[in-house]
């Protein structure tokens, strides 16, 4: 059984870092692709990046390019979301998600994925 479990997420100041760590469970995370979305209160779910089989990321969120990255360690089977010079904006509820493919599909992993209870990230102004 695919499980995720997220972690990392606080109160930052607007300028500030985070790394977020996906722990995952009933799969290894180089077996399929890992994908961090994120969620705001009233506000649609947004992809953010993901990291497919092959060690391809792709950036959903345009807003976050050269400020996020994502990478996975595979002897502790978790993904980890790097996030610097955070913004009031990135504000939300983050989680990882896998619909056990080996590419990153945004629709396919919405219909299809599954993903943990997430982390609150909140950044101050």
């Amino acid at each position: 059984q695919v499980q995720l479990e997220e972690s990392g997420g606080g109160l930052v100041q607007s300028g500030g870092s985070l790394r977020l760590s996906c722990a995952a469970s009933g799969f290894r995370v180089d077996e399929y692709a890992v994908t961090w979305f994120r969620q705001a209160p009233g506000k649609e779910r947004e992809g953010v990046l993901c990291i497919s089989r092959s060690d391809g990321s792709t950036v959903y969120a345009d807003s976050v390019k050269g400020r996020f990255t994502i990478s996975r360690d595979k002897a502790k089977n978790t993904v980890y979301l790097q996030m610097q010079s955070l913004k009031p904006e990135d504000t939300a509820v983050y989680h990882c998600a896998t619909d056990r493919g080996d590419g990153c599909y945004w629709n396919r992993l919405t219909a299809h994925g599954s993903w943990g209870q997430g982390t609150q990230v909140t950044v101050s102004s």
